[in-house]
């Protein structure tokens, strides 16, 4: 595997043609309803072009994220952005973490602070991880592949490629949304190198086959899928136009600022555990420098591009199919779905759970210190 430092680097030109989009953006008009309840609010959505146009300063989120230790791998004919933060402490143990669709390498920052330098947060130095945060192919820094058929588990072959590379045999996994499907496929694919897999979400793919020996679905098993379903049918649209019509949804996405703002920024306020104020947990300038990760890499339709793999390549387990490394869950409250624990049981040996006091489906960002105290506490049956 080849790695060479990176370092992030937009023009000044990309920066202007933003603010010219933005200040130039044709705005819909919209029938009157409450705010929300047709999709972005179109007040939000000015303030936030606005903020993005005159106030935002991408220089200093760029000199922020460039005092992170980032590497391009190439590995298996791929190029792979990576951070790659060393632990603070006696023996810090391998750790890779995932992200998913609308967040990057940038929803670990906090999380990863605590996770590689546990004392300097109150914890114990004997909890340091080495923190491995890739890029997803196709999302910020990594290129797409160039060729289609990267799902999950091609990625999950190439992360083991990737903590082999950097010198890692046995690693620890963890993950939300299309990071947790990554590192239930790393459990799946790899058991020799996967110590054990902490997840915050659970792969909506994700289908246990129920064979003739095996429990019924229970009540709570069957509520679980009838939600699934409704949660789908209501809140679900944008995944079906990933999965099915990603390069339509691209073109629009790829060339107006404001469509991504609203398509993304209507997901951290529907997902997280806001109250309704997406400030209340993200301030304006996490949300775009997010948002302009997507932007200024223009990765938006390659990112949408994993949905329709992951479509023809879903979860499906052979009844009385296991999967060995164990399994840490913590269920956030205002996370988008809540599968009762007998659910994973009937494929993980799930060794931990835990029912969390608040927040959502961006959980490393909006509960960083309960997410990170959960992850310790897994893995340390590993060291």
């Amino acid at each position: 595997m080849n790695l060479s430092p990176f370092e992030i680097a937009v023009t000044d030109e990309a920066i202007d043609d933003l603010q010219r989009r933005l200040r130039n953006t044709r705005w819909a008009w919209l029938t009157p309803a409450d705010a929300w309840q047709q999709g972005t609010d179109g007040a939000w959505l000015r303030a936030c072009v606005e903020y993005w146009a005159e106030r935002f300063d991408w220089r200093a989120a760029q000199r922020a994220l460039n005092r992170l230790p980032q590497f391009m791998a190439e590995v298996n004919g791929q190029r792979v952005h990576v951070v790659h933060r060393r632990g603070v402490g006696p023996k810090p143990y391998p750790l890779v973490i995932t992200h998913g669709w609308p967040g990057s390498f940038f929803e670990f920052h906090a999380l990863a602070e605590r996770l590689a330098n546990p004392a300097a947060f109150g914890a114990s130095p004997d909890d340091a991880f080495d923190v491995v945060t890739p890029s997803l192919p196709g999302f910020a820094f990594s290129p797409a592949p160039a060729a289609p058929g990267t799902s999950v588990f091609q990625v999950a072959d190439l992360w083991v490629a990737l903590m082999r590379g950097l010198g890692y045999e046995r690693f620890g996994a963890q993950g939300g949304d299309l990071g947790a499907g990554v590192s239930v496929a790393l459990a799946a694919r790899h058991a020799p190198h996967v110590d054990g897999i902490h997840l915050n979400f659970l792969p909506s793919s994700f289908e246990p086959a129920i064979g003739p020996g095996d429990a019924p679905m229970s009540e709570a098993e069957q509520a679980f899928v009838r939600a699934k379903a409704d949660w789908a049918a209501l809140e679900g649209g944008y995944a079906h136009m990933h999965a099915t019509k990603p390069q339509t949804a691209a073109a629009a996405l790829n060339d107006s600022p404001a469509g991504l703002a609203a398509w993304i920024g209507e997901k951290f306020r529907a997902w997280s555990d806001c109250g309704g104020e997406l400030e209340r947990r993200f301030s304006k300038d996490e949300l775009l420098t997010n948002l302009s990760l997507y932007w200024f890499t223009q990765s938006i339709g390659t990112s949408m591009q994993m949905y329709w793999e992951n479509r023809l390549q879903p979860f499906r387990f052979a009844a009385g199919e296991r999967v060995a490394p164990p399994v840490a869950f913590a269920h956030f409250p205002h996370e988008i779905s809540h599968p009762p624990r007998s659910w994973l049981e009937r494929v993980f040996n799930v060794a931990q759970w835990t029912d969390m006091p608040r927040g959502g489906h961006f959980a490393a960002m909006e509960e960083p210190d309960l997410l990170a105290e959960d992850i310790r506490r897994f893995f340390r049956r590993f060291r």
